[in-house]
């Protein structure tokens, strides 16, 4: 595909294309003439005959521009062109399978088959894993539109099933400045899938240099489903990510979501925050929480499942929550505001909500038990979590 900027692009759905988002003096999307409410791309953005205009790229758009390390290798790479034009950025990285259900191209048309992939077994058994992951960025950087500073890639998977449908996985690496970020991650997740909390499939490679995760935005026929993270559904710029509150999150929640999926994301958001707080989680942006939905107009609106959990306390011992909670970005003085936040935002009985944050704590102990050789690996990990663990219990057992 061309490295010149474009100027315009056709934003395509599963059902059709979306409309056109142009930029001269400003950014503008015009939903096409023929579009269906079903082919809105944002829940923020309904069709309407009315363009769309910002001064900035649009937040449903920007959810697909790369961030980091990702925004930096293709820097390196488009050196002679205008490298962060979002437009050139989404007509190189949109066309094949960005995050959620939208599909950027320069013409009307979709582009080819998708490359064939990588196989989850050769990834998690590779030796030497930062040659790999290295090698998986020059083949599949196109193709990863992915937030988040982290070194992260998106690989189309060899399956071994029988099946035309092709699985993703999300690759992550680490960053030197904080060792063990692979284990972690998984140390963290599993701890939240232990409480019964939804998280996507994933996985430690063996070298424990890297953290690979299923997508899950799409559906067990392929379809591509809606995904939009909370600093979209805000209206917000995502360099705009650690402003807001987690209060505001359950008003989203609440403003978007049909009446029993917003039941249970509200019991799934009050998890996710008390889960932040239990493992030290400093990052618990916007761009952390998001919603997962067919099409604009399902009733099947709701929370996404969990991903991109890790302890920060470990690397940064005076790091605070990302958002508020309460007016307080303490992640230990939070602790106390968790119960009104269940009563008051997300429609849970104290007695309930208490009883609740026992069975976490009660998972990150058995997990701490399961993983202890693999946390002692990080530095500070073991002891961060013990610590929270035990102030946790001694403030909701009373």
């Amino acid at each position: 595909m061309s490295d010149t900027p474009a100027t315009r692009l056709h934003v395509h759905t599963p059902s059709g294309e979306a409309g056109v988002l142009a930029h001269e003096h400003a950014y503008v999307f015009g939903c096409s003439g023929h579009a269906q409410a079903t082919e809105a791309v944002s829940l923020t953005m309904p069709v309407r005959l009315q363009a769309y205009e910002r001064a900035t790229l649009h937040p449903i758009f920007q959810m697909n521009l790369p961030e980091g390390y990702l925004l930096e290798r293709l820097r390196n790479r488009l050196a002679k062109t205008s490298g962060t034009d979002p437009l050139l950025l989404l007509s190189l990285l949109g066309g094949d399978a960005p995050i959620g259900r939208l599909r950027y191209t320069t013409g009307p048309a979709l582009p080819g088959p998708a490359q064939a992939g990588e196989r989850l077994s050769d990834i998690l058994a590779y030796r030497g894993a930062e040659g790999l992951f290295d090698s998986l960025v020059e083949r599949y950087i196109n193709r990863s539109g992915l937030s988040g500073v982290q070194p992260k890639v998106l690989v189309p998977e060899v399956s071994h099933k029988a099946s035309a449908i092709t699985d993703e996985l999300i690759v992550k690496s680490g960053l030197q400045e904080f060792p063990g970020l692979a284990i972690n991650e998984f140390v963290c997740m599993s701890a939240v899938a232990a409480a019964g909390i939804p998280v996507p499939e994933f996985y430690l490679s063996d070298d424990r240099s890297l953290f690979v995760m299923r997508r899950f935005d799409r559906g067990l026929d392929g379809r591509a489903l809606g995904f939009e993270d909370m600093a979209v559904l805000s209206g917000k710029n995502a360099a705009d990510k650690y402003t807001g509150r987690y209060e505001d999150i359950a008003k989203l929640i609440k403003a978007f979501c049909p009446p029993d999926p917003a039941h249970r994301s509200l019991a799934h958001l009050f998890d996710l925050v008390a889960m932040s707080c239990l493992l030290g989680n400093g990052d618990a942006h916007l761009k952390n929480f998001g919603l997962l939905y067919e099409h604009p107009e399902s009733d099947d609106i709701a929370l996404a499942p969990a991903y991109d959990i890790v302890n920060t306390t470990c690397y940064l011992p005076n790091d605070s929550l990302a958002l508020s909670l309460a007016g307080n970005k303490g992640l230990f003085a939070a602790r106390a505001d968790l119960l009104a936040f269940a009563v008051a935002h997300c429609n849970l009985p104290q007695k309930a909500a208490r009883a609740r944050l026992l069975e976490l704590c009660d998972a990150l102990s058995d997990t701490l038990k399961q993983h202890a050789g693999l946390a002692a690996e990080v530095p500070g990990l073991v002891e961060a979590l013990t610590r929270s663990l035990a102030t946790f219990r001694a403030t909701f057992m009373k």
